[in-house]
Formats: structure tokens, C-alpha cells, sequence
């Protein structure tokens, strides 16, 4: 492949980015990349909170469930495609591209007349979201020096805390005193002033020369991994045949992209990026890593909900602890890896993400949410100090012209991992169900009514939140397992590699 990053600088930045934008500049390219994150971040929790409402209104509750995995579904597979191209043809443009599509998709959500309708505009919406995250990420890659790096994605992950926790309570708010609609629309101004503020304030040197987009991969990425992914996501509600053939169409088009990117000059999905071993390293944990926290964060509610019998406040306020920990944790994670090594900080992260496991697979529905906080909060801690070093790591391996397609690969792991992590747990947690008692499954919901459970006989109750608690607990096995996988994949970083030692 020809070398995109021709005259970049040893750390991989175009020449003199740094000393032409000026702190002053660059730290308002952050804040650009902080808002558009922290855009895309909320879309998902915010949407959760609004969706019992949006189902009253619009109607199509046999078919909620797709909000959700259609828009997570239209991101994954876009983003390796945005972080390509922006290698090719400069942040800028795939950003402004990436989030006026989103911002289109959101305005059309927000006027959406039935289920089908805000089905499809969530579609769009998540075609856009492909390229926010992972450009804005790169664009920060590009502008700070590696070891500038660690601090500066401490300041993301924090974005993804407070969305977390503000999210919910936005889409709350604005559900009681206004509309479902402007959930959806409050996004747009921060859209506008995002692109706005990259469009003044970045200024990117890319050479001009003749490209070759890479129409035919790009073709075969979505259909390979876009099968896969909706397997994986609706396996439990899709028919054998239909499951099966979804499958194998994945299968073949993975096949068919392989044989593809390795003859074609210029390809979408760069092979030679999985030959060096901090990629393969970084995005295998960043994959374990995602799936470990989806299959914690996806259940934790509900044990506190069900198995506990606490409000769903009580559920909210325990993943905020992770929440909290992630972000403190991030910025730590920066400081240390500056003075020892990368290999350290996952190792770290790995032990955290373990021993937070360990803490939940020991908790019973007597033990209340304050141990089922303190496991949370000690998973934030590994969250925060992997997902940045993975990252962190990743982009100093790389050059200018690969780290768009090197960071949209490792955060396309992420969605994959986590996609696995909730679809794998859940899995579990059904087929545990039904081997203690299939009639549990149906009776089970009234557990999370907490009206209904007040009205249950002790015996009921108590049988139903013994069924519940096992079956969670095998789910949490599911998630320690990815723990310890990732552990064992943060060993296989090089010993002494650090921001300060590429």
C-alpha cells in the first residue's frame, strides 16, 4: 500500500500539526471533540429512558427492541468505512460528512409517525454516529503527542461517565415537561456547534494526490459483518433458517473481503494494520474488555431490581459507580503509563476487571446494593485504565495515514465485544432460566414490577428471586471469563513500551 503518512513526523503526527495550532486552538479542537462525543454517548442512554413513552404514543412494541440494535447495528459496520476514508481524504470532511448524517437522521427521529418509520431514521442516525467517535478520536490522536495522549483520553472516557449518568435524567426531564420528540432534536445545536468549531479552529495538511476508494470492500465489509452482527444480536428471535443463513452469508462475505484486501492497491480494511502486535493486542482487548462491561452493565439492573427487590433508582445509581471510577481512573491511567509502561496499565486494568467480577459473582440478594456498587466501581476502575491504554497505544503504533483505519478498527472490536457480551450473558441467563424453571421466565417480569411484587405470596417470591439470582450469576461467570481474558491479553503487550518509548 502506499504510504499515506509520507513526511509525517517519527510519532506519527503530519508535519508541525502541534506548533501551528497553538494550545490555544488545540484546546478548542478538544472541546469540538468533547461535545460531539458526549452527543453520540448520550444518544443511547438517553433514548432508554424515553422509549417506554415512545412505544404508548407510536405504538409497535413487538418491535421496540430494534431502536436499539439497528442504530448499534449501522454504527459498527460504518465505522472501519469513516475511519478509512478519513485517512485518505483528511478528518475534516469525514467528519462534517458522518455528523451532518447523524444530525439528519436525529431531526427525522424526532418527527417519526409510527415504529417502522423511527426504525428506519435511527438506521441513519447510526450511520452517521459511525464516524463521530472514532474521527473525533482520531483527531485528537493527531493534535496531542503520545504522551499527551493518556491525559487527553482521560477527559473522553469522562464524557462517557457523565452521559451515563446524565442522559437518563435529561431524557427524564424532558419527557415530563415537554416531548418525546425533543429528546431527539436538543441534540442538534450541540451537532452544529461541534462541526462549526472543527470547521474554525483544525487545520489539517493533507497531500493531495489520486485516490482509489475501495467501493467492492467497503460493499463486503457491511454485508460480512453486518450479517454477523444481526445474528449475533437477534439470534434469539430469529428462526434456525433464517439464523443459518444470515450465518453463512457473513461467512462467505468475510471470506470474500480477506481474498479482496489482500490484492487491491488502496484497500478499506489495511491487513497489514493485524501484523503489527500492539494492534492485534489492543483491539482483542478492547473486544474481551467491551464484552465483559456489556454483560455486566446489561444485568446489573436487573439483579438489583429483581433479585434485590430495589427501585430502578437504586439500579441507576449502581452503575453510576462505574461511571465514576472510569473517568477518575482514565486520568490516572495517563499519569502511570508515562512512568512505567503500556504493559502495566492493561495489566492493571485486567486485575481490576477481574477482582470487580469476583466481587459480583459473590453477591447474594441479601447483601443489598452497596457491595453490588463497590463491584461496579472497581470494573470502572479496569474500564477506565484499558480502554484508554488500549487506545492510547494503538495510536502511537501507527502513522497519520493509518491511524483513522488503526483506532475505527479498535473501537469497531469494542461494539463487536460488546454485542457479544450482551447477546452471550443473555443467552445464559435464559437458558439457566429455563433448565431451573420454564415457567420462571414468564413470571419473572412481575419481579420487576415493584407494585407486583409487593403483591406476590412469600413462597413465589422467594422461589422466583432464587431462580433469578442463579441465573444471573451463571451470566456474571460469562462476563469474569472475558475479565480474565482480557488480563491474559494485556500480558501480551511489549514489556517496556510506553508514550515515552515508541
Amino acid at each position: 500500500m502506499p504510504n499515506d503518512g509520507a513526511g509525517e513526523s517519527p510519532g506519527g503526527m503530519q508535519p508541525h500539526l502541534v506548533e501551528s495550532l497553538g494550545n490555544g486552538r488545540r484546546n478548542l479542537v478538544l472541546a469540538a471533540c468533547l461535545i460531539a462525543t458526549f452527543m453520540a454517548a448520550v444518544e443511547s442512554t438517553i433514548v432508554a429512558t424515553i422509549i417506554p413513552t415512545i412505544v404508548s404514543d407510536l405504538g409497535g412494541f413487538n418491535v421496540f427492541t430494534w431502536v436499539f440494535t439497528i442504530y448499534l447495528l449501522t454504527q459498527a459496520v460504518t465505522i472501519p468505512v469513516y475511519g478509512r476514508v478519513a485517512d485518505l481524504y483528511g478528518r475534516k470532511p469525514v467528519f462534517f460528512a458522518g455528523t451532518l448524517v447523524f444530525l439528519g437522521g436525529t431531526i427525522l427521529c424526532g418527527m417519526a409517525w409510527n415504529m417502522p418509520s423511527l426504525i428506519v431514521f435511527r438506521a441513519l442516525q447510526g450511520c452517521g454516529a459511525g464516524a463521530i467517535q472514532p474521527i473525533a478520536a482520531t483527531i485528537l490522536g493527531d493534535i496531542y503527542t503520545p504522551t499527551e495522549r493518556g491525559r487527553i483520553q482521560g477527559l473522553v472516557s469522562s464524557v462517557f461517565g457523565v452521559s451515563a449518568v446524565a442522559g437518563p435524567s435529561l431524557g427524564a426531564f424532558l419527557v415530563a415537561h415537554m416531548s418525546w420528540r425533543v429528546v431527539f432534536w436538543v441534540n442538534v445545536p450541540i451537532g452544529v456547534a461541534a462541526i462549526l468549531m472543527i470547521a474554525l479552529f483544525l487545520r489539517e495538511d493533507v497531500q493531495r494526490r489520486q485516490h482509489r476508494i475501495d467501493w467492492a470492500g467497503s460493499l463486503l465489509l457491511l454485508l460480512a459483518f453486518g450479517s454477523l452482527m444481526l445474528a449475533l444480536v437477534q439470534s434469539g428471535s430469529l428462526s434456525s433458517v433464517a439464523l443459518s443463513a444470515l450465518t453463512a452469508t457473513g461467512l462467505i462475505a468475510l471470506i470474500a473481503l480477506y481474498l479482496h484486501e489482500r490484492s487491491t492497491p488502496e484497500p478499506m480494511l489495511p491487513l497489514e494494520l493485524w501484523r503489527i502486535r500492539v494492534i492485534v493486542v489492543g483491539s482483542l482487548g478492547n473486544f474481551s474488555a467491551g464484552a465483559m462491561m456489556m454483560g455486566v452493565a446489561a444485568f446489573l439492573p436487573t439483579y438489583v431490581q429483581g433479585a434485590m427487590g430495589r427501585r430502578a433508582i437504586d439500579g441507576g445509581l449502581v452503575l453510576g459507580a462505574m461511571s465514576v471510577s472510569w473517568a477518575l481512573a482514565s486520568f490516572v491511567a495517563g499519569r502511570i503509563m508515562a512512568r512505567t509502561s503500556y504493559r502495566v496499565v492493561a495489566i492493571l486494568g485486567g486485575l481490576s476487571l477481574s477482582i470487580g467480577c469476583a466481587m459480583l459473582l459473590m453477591l447474594s440478594p441479601a447483601d443489598g446494593p452497596l457491595w453490588a456498587s463497590a463491584g461496579s466501581f472497581v470494573i470502572g476502575i479496569g474500564m477506565g485504565f484499558c480502554s484508554t491504554v488500549f487506545i492510547v497505544s494503538i495510536q502511537a503504533a501507527v502513522p497519520w495515514g493509518q491511524r483513522g483505519a488503526a483506532t475505527s478498527s479498535s473501537m469497531f472490536m469494542r461494539f463487536v465485544g460488546q454485542s457479544v457480551g450482551a447477546s452471550g450473558c443473555g443467552a445464559v441467563l435464559n437458558a439457566t432460566m429455563l433448565h431451573l424453571d420454564p415457567s420462571a421466565v414468564s413470571a419473572v417480569e412481575r419481579l420487576l414490577n415493584h407494585s407486583e411484587r409487593l403483591a406476590m405470596a412469600p413462597t413465589d417470591l422467594a422461589h422466583l428471586t432464587e431462580v433469578m439470582a442463579a441465573s444471573l450469576h451463571n451470566a456474571y461467570l460469562l462476563a469474569t471469563a472475558f475479565a480474565l481474558l482480557t488480563l491474559s491479553i494485556a500480558f501480551q503487550l511489549p514489556t517496556r513500551l510506553s508514550p515515552t518509548r515508541q
